[in-house]
């Protein structure tokens, strides 16, 4: 028998990481070379999954810390919605995907990981991309490194908000 080892992902799985604060917050604190926001906007940014789905699973996040779409301004859900658009044509230039599921979740009932900091997420798919690992090993097989997707990813975001944006 075979064994997938991935033990970057113990703390995560087991709740035990030991930090209690919110990942898109802290991820703002970081210099502009984070290796996982691939794009920034005035009001809200994208960044990458750490843990993703699939290649290129992207999250569009508000930067003001605010739990709900009701609690955004008007100028904030805005572009949030700008951003989200972006991220849709960049995963088609990009990855060429057969479909995107694109989908928020309010609230931990509703599967919400990061409860407090709402957030668009986009996941790339393909036919055929639930494949026998995740159905019966409920394990993911990603093709690329998220660092790789990020490197794919940059030039397209620059090109499209260089465009909408004055």
């Amino acid at each position: 028998m075979e064994r997938l080892w991935s033990p970057w992902r113990l703390a995560y799985v087991t709740g035990t990481s030991g930090t209690h604060h919110c990942i898109f917050c802290e991820a703002l604190t970081r210099d502009d070379d984070d290796p996982l926001i691939v794009a920034r906007g005035h009001h809200s940014f994208v960044i990458l999954n750490l843990y993703p789905y699939n290649s290129g699973h992207l999250m569009v996040v508000p930067k003001r810390h605010v739990g709900s779409l009701a609690g955004l301004s008007v100028e904030e859900a805005t572009e949030l919605m700008q951003l989200t658009q972006s991220a849709e044509i960049a995963l088609n230039e990009v990855y060429q995907p057969q479909g995107i599921n694109v989908g928020i979740n309010l609230g931990r009932p509703a599967g919400a990981g990061i409860v407090d900091h709402v957030h668009v997420h986009l996941v790339p798919r393909w036919t055929g991309d639930t494949n026998f690992m995740s159905v019966v090993g409920n394990v993911r097989v990603l093709p690329e490194e998220v660092q790789q997707s990020a490197e794919r990813l940059r030039p397209a975001f620059a090109r499209l908000l260089s465009v909408s944006r004055p």
